[in-house]
């Protein structure tokens, strides 16, 4: 076999593979979203047809009755401060190990690494008796704290990387002009990184936004619970309502899909630079 046979042979591979890959992600979120317009009994006597008519009262109960409005706001809430903060602490942490040469730099960078070892199970108990004696318990900045410290660690080491491929040069020449620290780091590193910042925006985002266990643990007030717990409200022990959790689900990942189809450019331009980057 030549070599150009050989090359579109692999090609017709990864292409079948990567079909395959996009159809085993999509239908099932196909099927959620025609399933969520249907009632019980239809899902039941014929799950995989299309829906007589559009049964719209599921997305109207689960926003009202289940309280989805009042926990979407409240994840937004987590979520946006949350990325805020985990971005601007991560990337001057990450510029400072990456660009400023000091001796603790590298074992610095290790102790953020060490935080990606650290299973949320483990901390649990504790972070929750602490935050039982400091009065953050039952609040939403109670769930901001916990988030962002595990977040940190990923967008640090992310960062590290785009900062230590910037070139010496735009450095150099930013220091001869006169820049202080501070300019360097708001208007030549943070505008040359905007790749990562996509990334790891988006990998806070949706991890946070998707956040279940300390979400549930730490919140107990009805109103500040966040859209994962009340989504737990649609399933019962004896009952389910199948029709109005999947319309639940579909307004609780919206977001998320709103997110990546806006910046997927963005986001494939990170993953590329970084994986060349790092």
């Amino acid at each position: 076999m030549s070599d150009k046979a050989k090359s579109t042979s692999v090609k017709v591979g990864i292409y079948i593979f990567l079909i395959l890959m996009a159809v085993i992600y999509i239908v099932p979120l196909l099927w959620v979203f025609i399933v969520s317009f249907k009632t019980n009994a239809e899902i039941f006597s014929a799950p995989f047809s299309l829906p007589k008519s559009f049964y719209l009262d599921n997305f109207t109960f689960a926003w009202t009755a289940g309280r989805l409005g009042k926990a979407t706001l409240n994840s937004f809430i987590v979520c946006g401060i949350t990325l805020i903060l985990n971005l601007l602490i991560g990337s001057m942490a990450a510029f400072a190990i990456g660009r400023l040469r000091f001796k603790l730099a590298k074992p610095c960078l290790t102790f953020f690494l060490l935080g990606m070892m650290i299973p949320v199970h483990c901390v649990l108990i504790p972070l929750f008796t602490r935050f039982a004696k400091i009065g953050l318990s039952n609040s939403l900045l109670g769930l901001i704290i916990p988030y962002l410290t595990f977040s940190l660690p990923i967008t640090v080491y992310i960062m590290t990387g785009f900062f230590e491929s910037m070139p010496n040069e735009l450095i150099e020449s930013a220091c001869i002009d006169g820049a202080t620290i501070y300019d360097i780091f708001f208007k030549v590193a943070l505008p040359l990184s905007r790749t990562g910042l996509f990334v790891t925006g988006l990998m806070t985002f949706v991890g946070n936004w998707n956040e279940l266990l300390m979400a549930m643990v730490f919140i107990s007030d009805e109103a500040k619970k966040t859209l994962p717990v009340s989504l737990s409200k649609f399933v019962g022990p004896y009952n389910t309502n199948y029709s109005q959790m999947f319309a639940a689900i579909i307004i609780a990942i919206l977001p998320t899909i709103v997110v990546y189809c806006t910046f997927s450019n963005q986001i494939v331009d990170g993953l590329t630079a970084g994986a060349v980057k790092g």
